[in-house]
């Protein structure tokens, strides 16, 4: 017996492996602070928890339709109405296992060997290698800090054959933070109306995390045209602080839910019905508190890029959006460490704060740009401040 050649095909998740790394060394009494984690710190709201106990003591603990019950799926239109005036109807929803299982969902049924995905890089690491096990072919387009971190008008014309299906495009981004404006999404668009076989998967988590008056669009939205084949991704993780539940949704053509409905009743079957009542909770209700939020991870993101960018050898560009900042590192390459090891790349330096400064971040080359890192910035300004202090010395000690 062997793995299968599909698994070969796919890596562990490398953020993971950083927070698993964490937990270890806090539960051994190591004094570590964990910046790696994609998970904002604040809790579920309270009103989101009432409705899943309620939900609990109502008995709605059996299973549910495979891909989300009618209230959710109702929720979820209303939601995409209210937020991106894109109109959809039930059968156009799909609600899954989080964003990752969505992902999963929506390109393990349309890719087939020889189809390639462009992924503008940074990318999310699990972009690339669920491509792969599908068995399909990324194409990784690097669009650095000098870009703004976003794929240009002429990055995606370049990139496109006729072997392209989907392009994905994440607003907020993951690594980066990188939002893409109305107009950026429109220039894109334009591109993509000339090539009528490529699919937009629109991964719109970190929506609700924007700043400094930044007005997020999604690509569905601004470029009308593209609405039949664009598959518009979010979920209740990052806004709602519902990491653990579980529950990603998407909205797309009637053929495309159906598809992904099909995958899904032979994987996981529904989500968590306790989950999906409490994701109805956290659509409909008060939404203010995500205003409020967005301001706590505001003043969190300026300490943070305030403070890298008094490090020696790091450059850290000030992200739209979402709680990640994606400093160059290239500045400390080259350099010698107190016991006299050279650093020689960004895995190199990460395993340096982690091993000298007690400080865990994510190698950029994990998110396919290097040499930079991923810093989550979802934990307290205390935390925050002390581990940004303990960079800046630790860059300092390098020689």
């Amino acid at each position: 017996m062997k793995t299968s050649a599909a698994l070969d095909r796919i890596s562990p998740s490398p953020t993971l492996a950083i927070t698993s790394r964490v937990m270890e060394l806090k539960r051994a009494g190591v004094d570590v602070i964990g910046l790696g984690a994609g998970e904002p710190d604040f809790d579920t709201p309270e009103f989101v928890k009432e409705a899943a106990i309620q939900a609990i003591r109502d008995g709605k603990t059996k299973y549910t339709n495979v891909d989300g019950t009618p209230e959710l799926k109702e929720a979820i239109v209303a939601k995409f109405a209210r937020d991106n005036n894109l109109t959809y109807t039930p059968p156009q929803i799909s609600v899954n296992v989080g964003g990752k299982h969505t992902l999963f969902n929506a390109l393990v049924a349309t890719v087939e060997a020889g189809d390639e995905v462009i992924i503008p890089a940074p990318y999310w690491v699990s972009y690339p290698d669920v491509v792969q096990f599908a068995g399909g072919t990324p194409v990784v387009v690097p669009a650095g800090a000098e870009y703004g971190y976003k794929l240009t008008p002429e990055m995606l014309e370049g990139a496109i054959t006729p072997r392209t299906k989907w392009v994905i495009l994440n607003s907020p981004s993951n690594p980066t933070g990188a939002a893409y404006t109305v107009d950026e999404l429109k220039a894109l668009g334009a591109v993509l109306e000339r090539h009528p076989h490529v699919w937009v998967f629109a991964d719109d988590m970190y929506e609700h995390i924007v700043y400094d008056d930044f007005r997020f669009a999604t690509i569905a939205e601004a470029c009308p045209s593209l609405y039949e084949r664009t598959l518009t991704v979010n979920g209740c993780s990052k806004a709602y602080a519902m990491t653990g539940w579980r529950i990603g949704f998407a909205a797309g053509a009637p053929w495309l839910i159906k598809a992904m409905a099909k995958l899904q009743s032979q994987s996981t079957s529904n989500p968590c019905s306790i989950a999906q009542a409490a994701a109805v909770a956290a659509l409909t209700g008060d939404q203010s508190f995500l205003a409020e939020r967005a301001r706590a991870f505001q003043a969190r993101r300026d300490l943070v890029v305030g403070m890298l960018n008094e490090a020696d050898g790091i450059t850290c560009p000030t992200p739209e959006g979402a709680f990640y900042v994606y400093p160059s590192v290239a500045g400390v390459i080259g350099k010698m460490t107190p016991k006299g090891q050279r650093i020689e790349s960004d895995s190199h330096f990460v395993g340096y704060l982690l091993d000298d400064a007690r400080v865990a971040a994510v190698q950029g080359v994990a998110f396919g740009l290097s040499p930079a890192m991923r810093i989550s910035y979802a934990t307290s300004e205390a935390l925050l401040r002390e581990a940004c202090t303990r960079i800046q010395q630790a860059c300092a000690a390098l020689r």
